[in-house]
């Protein structure tokens, strides 16, 4: 596989980027909502498609082709081959699903098994944040106890991406928050964590070299 951000016959700096989640978060719409700049509604779960687009970040061009990938646990082998060839990764859950939000673990882990690696580039995305309003803690007011709640609070997010020292970020594909920037900061990670791999691989030979100086 070319190393992350290859670049092409012009130059530009290629990423291939994959987006995985449980079943009903968003990752379609997401996705959707940063290509097309439209607000899905209605798609087919079970699909897994491919997209494509010319972006600038941090003015270096760039070309994302992006996976989007089904949620749905009968479709865990096939993930686990378009995990071979993902040089980044959205993990996705959704803040108004508790369920989507430990299923987050899975995916990290098959990641990391299928790459062979300690860290891989990746960050953690709470969609649906513009249905805030219904996550609110609930209370009983008779008993003045928490009431069990479905819904995943941004600290929680924060907590869970501290421990998968990742970048948490929360987004909408409804009302476009945060889309770009969530596309955009995996790029940035990719970026950072190749920079930190090749001046790692130049220390270790520079080290080498001095052990054993030619003559």
């Amino acid at each position: 596989m070319a190393a992350a951000g290859w670049r092409d016959g012009s130059g530009q700096e290629k990423y291939r980027l994959v987006v995985v989640g449980g079943g009903g978060v968003g990752k379609s719409a997401l996705t959707i909502q940063f290509i097309q700049s439209y607000f899905v509604t209605d798609y087919d779960p079970t699909i897994e498609d491919s997209y494509t687009k010319q972006c600038v970040i941090d003015d270096r061009a760039a070309r994302l082709d992006i996976l989007d990938t089904a949620g749905q646990e009968e479709f865990g082998a096939m993930r686990e081959q378009y995990m071979r060839t993902g040089e980044g990764f959205l993990l996705v859950f959704s803040v108004t699903d508790r369920g989507s939000f430990e299923e987050i673990y899975k995916f990290q882990r098959q990641i990391l098994r299928v790459k062979d690696r300690d860290e891989f580039p990746m960050i953690l995305i709470g969609n649906k944040a513009d249905l805030d309003h219904q996550r609110q803690v609930r209370r009983n007011v008779a008993a003045g106890k928490p009431i069990v709640d479905n819904h995943v609070t941004q600290e929680e997010g924060q907590q869970l991406a501290r421990q998968l020292k990742v970048t948490y970020m929360e987004a909408s594909a409804k009302i476009r928050m945060n889309v770009d920037q969530a596309f955009h900061e995996l790029v940035r990670v990719i970026r950072q964590q190749k920079a930190q791999r090749s001046s790692w691989k130049l220390e270790r030979t520079r080290i080498l070299l001095s052990k054993n100086p030619r003559g």
